[in-house]
């Protein structure tokens, strides 16, 4: 794959994920508004691999925390917020994990890989945020993530496998409707990505791996590179923004985006 191209892919998608508007709805679309050949998912989950870099070095005294509680969590105790950390986790990843294995499996991930899919969740779930934002409460603190709360938004976050939904925007609406601030939901949304995209990345870098594609996995971890250093620096800005903006400008991009992508999707 060009450099250029490789270079875009990770820009997009480092400056997209942390924001609610849907990185892997932008990458979907690259190909389709720019007559390039797509990436296809193998870059797609490289560019979230560095993302998850990304989030990893930023939030790294909680992943920190949930690492050293992982061994307690396994074994049913949840006596210390690392544990009970690495159990919300848990719980919150099983319903995406499920549902992207069916997905991936029936090939229906490939099938709604399309403009008009994009434009419709781009415009309703906007819409969504912006309810949930613009009512929802906040009265809980990360300390308040337990079982039921992690499992809630792990069916929120299951629905972003439909592309141009937003992960870390649906599980942020998820989070406002239970009573989480911007602050703190956009937290707990940045690290529930973190077994999330693990596990699309064994899936898929398997697969790569026993084609034994020399060029593509080079391109990958290329790819993954450059999507970590500008997510770092996305992260970084959005989670200083959150402190004084709402989300109601992203709301504005998504109603707008989508609108655009159903006009040109069903007159073409």
């Amino acid at each position: 794959m060009p450099l250029f191209q490789l270079l875009l892919v990770a820009l997009i998608q480092g400056i997209t994920e942390f924001l609610p508007i849907s990185s892997s709805g932008h990458l979907i679309l690259l190909p389709e508004l720019t007559g390039m050949a797509d990436q296809g998912q193998a870059i797609d989950v490289a560019v979230h691999i560095g993302t998850l870099a990304a989030v990893v070095f930023y939030f790294w005294g909680d992943v920190r925390n949930g690492l050293a509680g992982l061994p307690r969590a396994l074994t049913g105790r949840r006596d210390t917020p690392g544990a009970r950390l690495a159990t919300g986790l848990i719980i919150a990843t099983i319903p995406t994990v499920l549902f992207g294995a069916f997905l991936h499996f029936t090939g229906l991930s490939d099938a709604m890989r399309s403009m008009a899919v994009i434009g419709w969740t781009m415009l309703g779930f906007g819409l969504v945020l912006y309810v949930a934002d613009q009512w929802g409460k906040t009265h809980k603190s990360m300390a308040d993530w337990g079982p039921r709360d992690a499992l809630i938004m792990g069916l929120w976050q299951m629905i972003a496998l439909i592309p141009g939904t937003s992960r870390s925007g649906i599980t942020i609406t998820g989070a406002r409707q239970l009573g989480y601030s911007r602050e703190e939901g956009a937290r707990v949304a940045m690290l529930m990505s973190i077994p999330t995209i693990i596990a699309s990345g064994v899936l898929l870098g398997t697969e790569v791996a026993l084609d034994a594609d020399v060029s593509l996995m080079r391109d990958m971890a290329l790819a993954a590179l450059l999507a970590m250093v500008s997510a770092l620096a996305a992260l970084a800005l959005m989670m200083r923004l959150l402190q004084s903006v709402s989300f109601t400008p992203y709301v504005i991009y998504r109603v707008v985006l989508g609108l655009l992508l159903l006009a040109i999707a069903y007159t073409q």
